[in-house]
């Protein structure tokens, strides 16, 4: 109890941007005296499966953050063959998962958060959400790391959010409220056949940086919201396919998933704690 108290206390007493800064840096280094030691401690700490990598051999990435956003070898997580199913967007474990109520999401016990504080502060985009679904997928630092889509969608819009940068686990999610909605993240706004989706990319304590495949890097930020318009008016036009690769964390943290009222039902057998990959029928 007096360690999950200290750890509360200094999520909210630690300089959050300027460790995951220099965080980055580290993982960002090329000097293979320093980067390969760490890689493989890395390796061996979390018991990660490089045979289902790309490329197996740790040291053989130029960087920490390429290790970390490995790439799979084809065919690792195959598509379920129901059209119709939603998939997972990540490796990792459901936080939660249910119902969106009264404009709030659940987060863990005792606490939820604001839908529309989650989108941005829009009550409009918000509104298209409203008695919908939510699913919410932690990455620890063993998964894979990249971002991928649940339906096939046509990109609307991105919504950086700049925010804290408070660490993701069952512990803080169960002690700082609106952990999700302080948090710094992409929320990443897609047409699909089943109505508006939203993938929202959760920044965390030494999150180097979250990247999607259209943009690029999109944090860290300068401070403010800002909001980038992929829509026809907008010039552009980008439509990804169900299972194609939509970003990537550099070092972990959470992908939020929302879809509008009556539009998906999750599959019953999920609930909190529930281990889930990317590709994993979900809905």
């Amino acid at each position: 109890m007096v360690k999950k108290d200290l750890f509360i206390a200094l999520q909210y007493l630690l300089p959050h941007h300027l460790i995951s800064r220099g965080a980055g840096l580290l993982a960002e280094c090329k000097i293979p005296a320093i980067k390969n030691p760490f890689t493989n401690w890395f390796v061996k700490q979390y018991g990660i499966d490089m045979s289902e990598a790309q490329e197996e051999n740790p040291e053989a990435y130029a960087t920490f953050n390429d290790f970390f956003t490995r790439a799979l070898k084809d065919g690792m997580r195959p598509l379920p063959e129901d059209e119709k199913a939603i998939v997972c967007p990540a490796d990792g474990a459901i936080s939660q998962i249910g119902d969106i109520k009264y404009n709030r999401v659940f987060q863990a016990k005792g606490h939820d958060y604001s839908l529309t504080e989650l989108v941005g502060g829009d009550p409009e985009l918000a509104r298209e959400f409203e008695e919908g679904k939510f699913a919410t997928v932690y990455l620890s630092p063993r998964d894979y790391h990249r971002v991928h889509m649940p339906v096939k969608g046509t990109l609307r819009k991105m919504i950086h959010v700049p925010g804290r940068l408070f660490s993701v686990n069952q512990t803080t999610a169960e002690n700082v409220p609106r952990l999700f909605a302080r948090n710094e993240r992409a929320v990443c706004i897609f047409d699909t056949e089943r109505g508006p989706m939203a993938v929202i990319l959760v920044g965390a304590m030494i999150v180097a940086s979250i990247e999607t495949v259209w943009a690029g890097l999109v944090t860290p930020h300068k401070r403010g919201v800002k909001t980038y318009d992929y829509t026809p008016e907008g010039n552009h036009s980008i439509v990804l396919e169900r299972g194609a690769e939509m970003g990537r964390f550099k070092l972990g943290s959470t992908a939020i998933v929302l879809f509008g009222k009556d539009q998906v039902e999750w599959a019953e057998s999920l609930g909190e704690t529930s281990p889930v990959r990317m590709g994993q029928a979900i809905g």
